[in-house]
């Protein structure tokens, strides 16, 4: 009886592939001594989530206090009501704000990876006249900063008729070539033998992507939702959106900070609200990076 071409992919693969047991050659001293190094520079890098935490619950007179403190000594909410308030006085409602930002943000990470997915799968895996060419440009292009490609990018957008819209943003993030770049250097990773023994259990290129390549990468388009996610998420589409309701909640942040000295409570609670979301997201998926990160291991 022919099993599922999954079952007969996984049975070869393991059976070709034996990850060998490391045995770290190290003393109790060494491991107390690296973990106590490790404490240290995590307890540096923690300092200003730390101080921004503390920052966003000080009264006005302990954020303007000299030298500055770590920890809030008198806690209060004032600065979080203040920031509604300022907000549910505007024009355009707060719940805009985050319905324009979560659906550039949405859409623009899952296009990406859906794209670059597709994209980089027949540049690892196939081989076909002008490869080397095309993925030499991609690698081109990560030499090129934002602020080089944003004249083009507005040039492209304003000929497209997508200027004032939300796909002045979205559109270009579904080119962002380091997500092409990733996932072309993942997919390579995959044994040849594992899709060639899909196709011999007669599964199609789309089933063999869908079912074997982008489980395996999965380290890959993971990391590569966070990082999109925190390009998108700050980003306040400044020279592509002029819209007020169109406007992402990082316009609408900025516009609470510009407000001078006596809005810099409320500056240090939307410091504390945009960055929460994606440390948020990252605490959740490096559990997911981790344990799927032994497959990226894997070499034909």
């Amino acid at each position: 009886m022919n099993l599922p071409f999954q079952m007969n992919a996984k049975q070869r693969l393991s059976r070709s592939i034996r990850m060998p047991k490391k045995r770290v050659n190290r003393s109790i001293w060494g491991t107390l001594s690296l973990f106590a190094l490790l404490t240290v520079f995590g307890a540096f890098m923690i300092l200003p989530l730390v101080y921004a935490v503390n920052n966003a619950f000080k009264p006005l007179d302990e954020i303007f206090i000299f030298p500055p403190t770590l920890f809030v000594r008198h806690p209060t909410m004032n600065n979080f009501i203040d920031l509604f308030n300022l907000l549910g006085n505007s024009w355009v409602p707060f719940s805009r704000y985050v319905f324009n930002t979560v659906f550039i943000t949405g859409v623009g990470i899952v296009g990406h990876v859906l794209l670059a997915s597709a994209a980089a799968y027949p540049l690892a895996k196939h081989h076909f006249p002008g490869k080397k060419i095309l993925f030499s440009i991609v690698v081109l292009s990560l030499m090129f900063t934002p602020a080089v490609t944003a004249m083009p990018n507005y040039m492209i957008m304003s000929w497209l008729g997508l200027i004032d819209t939300y796909w002045a943003v979205i559109i270009p993030a579904f080119a962002y070539s380091l997500g092409l770049y990733l996932m072309k250097q993942f997919m390579e990773q995959i044994p040849d033998v594992l899709l060639e023994a899909a196709k011999m259990d007669g599964a199609s290129e789309y089933r063999i992507f869908w079912s074997i390549v982008m489980p395996n990468v999965k380290p890959a388009w993971l990391t590569l939702i966070i990082l999109l996610f925190q390009i998108l998420w700050g980003s306040d589409g400044n020279g592509f959106i002029y819209s007020e309701q169109l406007k992402s909640l990082h316009f609408a942040a900025a516009q609470v900070v510009a407000g001078g000295i006596a809005r810099s409570g409320a500056a240090a609670a939307v410091a504390l609200i945009l960055m929460s979301v994606p440390i948020t997201l990252f605490i959740f998926s490096q559990s997911r990076i981790i344990e799927t990160m032994a497959t990226s291991g894997m070499k034909d």
